[in-house]
């Protein structure tokens, strides 16, 4: 694993204080230093398992670990899976890519009454977390591209519809989703090959936003960016509804 995406994960090994589960605010993001925090590996993000510590997809049958560890120079607790589901092209009904949704719990400080949307929103926005996204036939980098970009534009919309966005933000956030979609080469994505996409955990330092991390690819730096790509997974039924409603379920018994 190269040392680049060590000392990236290692920079952000300490979460910051905790925000408000209850009153979730979308953050401003500092300038973008892309050079810093890009990283190349030659293979996915480490996941530690054996073949019993595993969930099937039962609609693929890709097989995610329970458990995954970022590599990094502290000593860090592994990512927890929550959930697991089908991306299905609606109007085709084609099976497109599985997708796991994996989290940091170790401290985690939310009531166990919140609400499904509120813990995640919790989640995203207070720790660490992972989005391991797996094909399931042949496609391309490009092809995942312009499906990301499409739910961020749709994310930017509605936090303008809900009054969440700011003029500043909105403006601050093109250079990131620029740096977004130049990260992905035009080659093709094998099935059964992994791509997997980890979220910093919060510095608490404003100029040190979160980095979106894309394994063999680059990162993005980013809160908004960072954390509304990792939302917009469960926003409505979510991009993967199978994925949500296994969250959703796994969350329950969650909480303090």
């Amino acid at each position: 694993m190269s040392h680049i995406f060590t000392s990236a994960c290692a920079r952000f090994a300490r979460p910051a204080p905790p925000r408000s589960w209850s009153k979730p605010v979308l953050y401003g993001v500092a300038s973008l230093f892309s050079a810093a925090f890009a990283f190349h590996v030659t293979t996915p993000i480490h996941l530690d398992a054996t073949h019993h510590d595993v969930v099937v997809d039962p609609a693929t049958s890709v097989e995610f670990p329970k458990q995954l560890r970022v590599p990094s120079k502290f000593p860090q607790l592994p990512l927890s899976l929550l959930g697991v589901g089908v991306r299905t092209v609606s109007f085709l009904g084609i099976n497109v890519y599985s997708v796991g949704f994996y989290a940091d719990l170790t401290k985690l400080k939310i009531p166990i009454s919140a609400s499904p949307e509120e813990k995640i929103n919790y989640i995203v926005r207070n720790t660490s977390c992972a989005l391991r996204i797996v094909p399931i036939r042949h496609t391309s980098y490009t092809h995942l591209r312009d499906g990301f970009m499409r739910a961020l534009t749709a994310r930017l919309q509605l936090a303008k519809s809900r009054g969440t966005l700011s003029a500043e933000t909105e403006n601050t956030v093109q250079s990131p989703l620029r740096k977004l979609k130049s990260i992905f080469p035009n080659t093709k994505l094998s099935k059964g090959d992994p791509l997997d996409v980890y979220l910093t955990a919060p510095t608490g330092d404003p100029t040190r936003p979160r980095n979106l991390m894309f394994s063999d690819l680059g990162a993005v730096e980013s809160d908004w960016v960072a954390e509304e790509f990792v939302l917009a997974y469960f926003e409505g039924e979510g991009i993967s509804p199978p994925m949500k409603r296994a969250t959703v379920e796994r969350l329950a018994s969650i909480g303090n």
